[in-house]
């Protein structure tokens, strides 16, 4: 793995950390982006809350448009949840994202549980 990538995914974990730790688990994911994207510019890293992505069938086809949480330097999408435990489906969620926009690495991460739940994923 790249090492701007693997310092990039570093800075999300412990701002994520940090998040939780200040906040807890119990607001909405919202709230989390919105903190972990101001903490990212913060440290003068680029993120797009809310970035939309277009899918298309093999044929060129428009299925219609997804909307990514954060999109990280252009090159990580983060994934973000504030529920009780993440399941199957939060995982198919992300790497459908990395498959649409052909990016190869994404992170999921969990506010809502007492314990701050990360998981990194490469396509």
């Amino acid at each position: 793995m790249d090492e701007g990538i693997k310092r990039l995914c570093d800075v999300i974990r412990e701002t994520s950390f940090s998040i939780h730790r200040y906040h807890r688990h119990g607001h909405s994911e919202r709230i989390y982006e919105n903190a972990l994207a101001h903490r990212l510019h913060a440290q003068d890293i680029r993120v797009a809350q809310q970035h939309p992505v277009s899918v298309y069938d093999e044929d060129g086809f428009l299925l219609g448009d997804l909307v990514i949480d954060l999109l990280v330097d252009e090159r990580l999408i983060v994934e973000l949840k504030a529920c009780k435990g993440l399941a199957d489906e939060h995982v198919a969620q992300l790497l459908g994202y990395l498959r649409a926009t052909r990016i190869r690495h994404g992170i999921l991460v969990n506010f809502g549980a007492e314990k701050l739940e990360i998981r990194k994923y490469i396509l």
